[in-house]
């Protein structure tokens, strides 16, 4: 046994103890982490010996059901944030000037720059390339962008990050260990 072969053996045998309903809530939940998110998770259920599809969809919703819950969050401080601007504007209040801000990662900088060239579509198709979706999307709702929109194009990105990471590693394991 060749020692890629052996270290699969060894992480199916470790999953193994864990109960067969639970695995795809496992995967569920490493999709929800950033930097994991669909496209590791779907990987590591695929290798711990989950079913392909079962996986990639456990890491897909789990991956979503985090964005979804960032967009939410992002989306009622941005209405708290805009609205306490215009209640104090409206009163007369004179404006603070802005703190100063610290300089932007590489990261935000590479998004902001495919967001501005390709808009909301390419830049969650995109996004996952320099920063987590989470981050992407709490970018662009916080930026304006309606949530609906955000939601919609994040789901797509996550479906063809995801499928696209468990049907690699599928066919990976499949050559790599045949039969």
């Amino acid at each position: 046994m060749n020692p890629v072969e052996q270290l699969v053996s060894n992480f199916q045998e470790f999953v193994g103890q864990v109960p067969e309903i639970i695995r795809p809530l496992v995967v569920m939940l490493a999709g929800a982490v950033p930097f994991l998110e669909g496209e590791v998770a779907s990987m590591i259920g695929v290798l711990g010996g989950l079913n392909p599809v079962v996986a990639g969809l456990a890491a897909a919703a789990g991956n979503f059901l985090c964005v979804f819950v960032v967009v939410v969050l992002t989306s009622r401080a941005r209405v708290a944030v805009t609205g306490y601007r215009a209640r104090t504007a409206e009163a007369g209040a004179e404006t603070q000037e802005p703190a100063p801000t610290k300089p932007e990662s590489k990261g935000r900088l590479r998004f902001k720059k495919w967001l501005v060239r390709f808009g909301v579509p390419g830049a969650s198709i995109l996004g996952p390339l320099a920063i987590p979706t989470q981050f992407t999307s709490a970018i662009l709702v916080a930026g304006g962008t309606p949530r609906a929109w955000v939601l919609l194009w994040q789901a797509v990105a996550i479906v063809l990050w995801t499928t696209l990471a468990t049907v690699s590693t599928t066919l990976a394991l499949h050559f790599v260990i045949p039969g």
